[in-house]
């Protein structure tokens, strides 16, 4: 009984879940991850600012290939 209970801490071995549970567990995590995004914006990955409108290179896709 003993070697069953450590078996079970043990965590190198993945746990088998059903479907479901993933998928519970899934989104409550991504909602989670919304709810801190929301109160703290400043820690949020995607924070980066563009480029400035006169600093971007300009695309000349259309005079190279000859379009009208």
């Amino acid at each position: 009984m003993t070697e069953h209970a450590n078996h079970e801490t043990n965590s190198d071995e993945p746990k088998k879940v059903s479907l479901k549970d993933a998928i519970r567990n899934k989104l409550a995590q991504n909602k989670q991850n919304q709810i801190n995004e929301k109160n703290n914006p400043s820690l949020k990955a995607g924070n980066v600012t563009g480029k400035s409108q006169m600093t971007k290179k300009v695309n000349n896709q259309h005079r190279r290939t000859g379009g009208s």
